[in-house]
């Protein structure tokens, strides 16, 4: 049975936005283009990883070498650019009634997000206006050491004022999993793409819904 919280850390692609799908389709474009292997599945299993650590370990993989700090980046670049081309996400589905629900009862509403664009809160002001604030965001900026290192949830929680036992957080990805279990805190997975509901449990999620409508369901049943 799940218990209510007094804050909710959200990550930003995947559960909040719908951007893994094109997230995915750009890796695999570009990493092919290198003569790199790299499907969507393996892009939805490093979500939250960062995009350098991503291209070093598809060219270890590969080739069993280490890759240059220009190589990195001349890729880096090209998914970046392969990304902006296929447009911008429309929200999860179910997400923003969520959200509204959690900010109506008084909940606070945190991002916890391996990004760093200085375009963010104006995005996230624009699909769910009202709802967060700049104090309340934990990004790339924020942090030495992005997931899965438990660095990113407890600058959340350090900075909230709240015990553990009263912080939540709601991820969609195994790294970002591991990074909430590895600060002590309650973990829930999303499944809003396509990786199996073991993979999340296996990263050590405390519960998993198939969708933000399911999670909204039990929010309104443990209050």
């Amino acid at each position: 049975m799940m218990k209510s919280f007094q804050a909710y850390f959200f990550d930003m692609d995947g559960t909040l936005f719908d951007s893994m799908p094109h997230h995915s389709q750009a890796w695999e474009t570009v990493m092919r283009r290198h003569g790199l292997d790299f499907t969507a599945y393996d892009c939805y299993l490093n979500e939250g990883r960062t995009g350098q650590d991503v291209i070093h370990e598809a060219i270890w993989t590969k080739e069993h070498r280490e890759a240059s700090e220009e190589e990195i980046w001349s890729i880096y670049n090209e998914k970046t650019e392969e990304f902006h081309r296929l447009g911008g996400a429309k929200p999860i589905p179910g997400v923003k009634d969520l959200l509204e629900l959690l900010v109506s009862q008084g909940t606070q509403v945190w991002i916890v997000t391996g990004s760093g664009q200085q375009t963010l809160f104006d995005t996230l002001d624009e699909s769910f206006p009202g709802i967060f604030t700049r104090k309340y965001m934990i990004t790339a900026l924020d942090v030495v050491h992005g997931k899965p290192h438990p660095e990113p949830y407890l600058r959340a929680w350090e900075r909230c004022g709240l015990p553990k036992e009263e912080c939540c957080v709601i991820e969609n990805a195994p790294l970002g999993i591991q990074s909430g279990k590895a600060a002590g805190l309650f973990t829930i997975g999303v499944n809003t793409g396509i990786l199996r509901p073991e993979d999340l449990l296996r990263a050590g999620a405390d519960h998993v819904y198939n969708n933000m409508a399911a999670l909204r369901e039990a929010i309104i049943e443990a209050f």
